[in-house]
């Protein structure tokens, strides 16, 4: 097999983290993308600028790549079976889109390599991503395929945390291809998922069990995130710096941090000073003014980040089985209840529920909240902070 990856999502993840970390080790970059102008400038130009912004700015250029149109399948099916490894990072609702293409690529590795193996590495922000993806694949084999699939294809969850800046108008006028991203680079991927040898990527953190870490990852990296976007959006604030400098948001975000670590260390028997650790370099990286990372790119979507099993009600329900009553969290909540971005549809969703139907219908229906005492803490600062 040639050192080279298929990196499905030609995106600001694909090309800021996963081309990154994969450029790093020497791998050639196969990039595939829906976006024909994004596939034709990277072929044109075989590179494209990374900033890295931390402390100060880091320029890169990546380069030894080429990319491919999805629509270009039987292209895709070829850079496929030609290597053991490729990446996703297409957004959680396109994944099953990939099914077909990939399937045709075992297909041609069980005629062509029996022997050889494929992981596929998911980067999706999506909770039983690898069941999606299989069931995409499966029908689309044949019964040679499947044992393929099964016995020699891994896909691999993974937990994906590194913040990339908005794409702006400047950004566009330095470069259409530049990519803004923050220095974290630790890519935490489920260990008993791979078939053959792990790849040898720095960045690839293999952990036994993957559910602590994307526990970790949304109640303690998303949930934090949100609550800084939607209170610094009733401040009128514009970037997630300066929500981290403001001294009531900051209170009830730390509030939210103490709520969120005690019921992940008993959830998950994290020791607390390995979630202390995690949240303190957290707290570092929302503070990046380099980034520039916007209260309206964190906050956007209110409607899914309001679901049961989401950041924030996924958080409530985590500390009441801990014993522990969500009084900051609920505040979150009741912060995201208000949020009204102009353009963002979800969020116009939520206020048309809202007006029709009312705060105890949405909290019953849509959150799935039954808590008597979360509920009214919700209502009451809802009613507080609601413009």
């Amino acid at each position: 097999m040639k050192k080279k990856v298929v990196i499905f999502g030609a995106g600001q993840i694909g090309r800021g983290f996963i081309g990154d970390i994969c450029a790093r080790e020497g791998y050639f970059l196969v990039f595939v993308d829906v976006l024909a102008d994004t596939v034709q400038r990277l072929n044109q130009e075989r590179f494209y600028p990374l900033w890295i912004l931390g402390e100060g700015k880091e320029e890169k250029k990546i380069t030894g790549l080429k990319a491919v149109l999805l629509t270009e399948q039987t292209r895709v099916v070829e850079e496929l079976a030609d290597v053991s490894l490729a990446f996703t990072a297409v957004g959680a609702s396109n994944l099953p889109s990939l099914g077909t293409v990939l399937a045709e690529a075992i297909q041609k590795k069980v005629g062509r390599q029996p022997d050889s193996f494929l992981n596929i590495i998911i980067c999706e922000n999506l909770l039983g991503s690898s069941e999606v993806l299989k069931k995409a694949i499966e029908p689309h084999l044949t019964p040679e395929g499947k044992t393929y699939l099964n016995d020699r294809v891994g896909l691999v969850e993974t937990v994906v945390s590194r913040m990339v800046a908005p794409f702006t108008e400047e950004s566009r006028k330095i470069h259409p291809l530049l990519v803004k991203v923050e220095p974290y680079c630790i890519l935490p991927v489920a260990r008993p998922s791979f078939k053959g040898e792990i790849p040898a990527i720095k960045a690839l953190h293999p952990v036994e069990n993957l559910l602590p870490y994307e526990e970790l990852k949304l109640f303690g990296h998303n949930l934090t995130h949100a609550a800084l976007a939607y209170l610094g959006w009733l401040e009128k604030l514009n970037f997630i710096w300066q929500a981290m400098e403001n001294s009531r948001i900051l209170k009830v975000v730390e509030g939210v941090r103490q709520e969120a670590s005690q019921a992940l260390i008993r959830q998950h028997h994290f020791p607390s000073s390995e979630v202390e650790n995690y949240f303190h370099d957290l707290f570092h990286r929302f503070q990046n003014r380099l980034l520039g990372d916007t209260v309206s790119r964190v906050g956007r979507d209110p409607w899914r980040k309001l679901g049961p099993k989401e950041r924030i009600v996924g958080a409530i329900n985590l500390c009441l089985r801990h014993g522990i009553f969500p009084d900051a969290i609920c505040l979150v909540a009741a912060a995201c209840l208000c949020y009204n971005e102009p353009g963002d549809t979800q969020a116009a969703l939520v206020q048309s529920l809202l007006k029709e139907r009312g705060l105890d219908f949405f909290l019953s229906e849509h959150c799935q909240l039954t808590h008597e005492g979360v509920r009214n803490r919700i209502k009451a600062a809802y009613e507080e902070m609601k413009p």
